[in-house]
């Protein structure tokens, strides 16, 4: 995977709390999703089953090579210390459960009472908390109130304030927060210096600062997206060519990812155009902005029907054309 940005003052933090034997037993890792918080946590999970207890006050870089067998059994996916609860695939099919189970969490806590059987710690990786099932947050929520020795929880949260207050207070709490558009920009330059400055522009303001988000963006091709928005917005689309066409283009289950992708250009794009224009123009781009939000909150709320938010989407620009451009409209 990709090397994230973001992460120094978590790792930092976690790191610091190790070496001073100050490692808390259960860490909320939360954020943005697209941010690399399991990522991290994977890297957490690693660096205490290689690395042992801790608490000697010499910090080292999460990623140090650690001892050489553990190593292998963690790249392998097979280390016996490494827990991880997530959403499983369901029966014959390639879709996802809703939720992580109760007996899921059960088995876990089963596993708790086992002696450790290779290194100093054994870790609990949930990956998203926010999935788990009621009874399965409770029973977590147990487990956190009286936790075994030497045993360590992440838990990855893209929305924390939906999780019982009482985990959130047992855990102490990383965020991940979005980075910086000089940052974004420096760190795509990096990744892939094939992409021109305009593409590169066009992902760091689409992806919100989230690295995931852009990493994603990357194999679409945003910049020839954003040009076809950009032409209905300085035509007006008089003839309807273009709408039908975006519409087609983001319509149907196939084409949810270049939906999702539309979605995600438009905020920047109407924000570029209310720079460009006279203050007295601006009100038009903020309520196209309105207009395109509840679109998309109705489509979510009912069928999701790509081709009609495509069209939609496509009307809002149309709007925002200058007159003189839009014929008799």
């Amino acid at each position: 995977m990709a090397a994230m940005i973001g992460h120094d003052a978590a790792e930092q933090a976690f790191v610091e709390a190790w070496a001073g034997g100050r490692l808390h037993h259960a860490w909320l890792l939360a954020g943005p999703q697209g941010m690399g918080k399991a990522a991290f946590a994977a890297r957490a999970a690693r660096f205490l089953v290689t690395h042992g207890r801790g608490g000697e006050g010499q910090t080292v870089p999460l990623d140090d090579s650690g001892d050489a067998a553990a190593e292998r059994l963690v790249a392998a996916g097979n280390h016996p210390e490494i827990l991880t609860l997530e959403r499983l695939v369901k029966d014959k099919g390639k879709d996802l459960a809703r939720n992580i189970t109760i007996d899921q969490v059960r088995g876990m806590i089963r596993r708790l009472h086992l002696s450790l059987s290779l290194g100093d710690w054994r870790v609990i990786l949930v990956d998203a908390v926010d999935d788990l099932e009621t009874d399965g947050a409770n029973a977590l929520l147990k487990t956190l109130e009286e936790p075994p020795a030497q045993t360590l929880f992440l838990l990855v949260s893209h929305s924390p304030g939906r999780l019982l207050p009482t985990i959130r207070s047992r855990c102490r709490t990383l965020r991940f927060q979005p980075a910086e558009r000089d940052a974004m920009t420096a760190w795509l330059h990096d990744l892939r210096p094939m992409l021109d400055h305009g593409e590169v522009r066009a992902i760091v303001a689409a992806s919100g600062g989230v690295p995931g988000k852009a990493l994603a963006l990357i194999d679409s091709d945003v910049a020839a997206m954003e040009k076809k928005l950009l032409a209905i917005a300085a035509s007006g689309d008089p003839d309807n060519r273009l709408r039908e066409a975006l519409a087609r283009e983001v319509g149907g289950t196939s084409n949810r990812a270049r939906l999702e992708l539309v979605i995600d250009i438009v905020p920047a794009l109407l924000s570029q155009l209310a720079r460009e224009r006279p203050i007295g123009e601006i009100a038009p781009v903020l309520a196209g902005w309105d207009r395109v939000q509840r679109t998309v909150r109705d489509a979510i709320r009912g069928s999701y029907d790509g081709t009609m938010v495509g069209f939609e989407i496509g009307n809002c620009l149309a709007e925002l054309a200058p007159r003189r451009d839009r014929g008799s409209v």
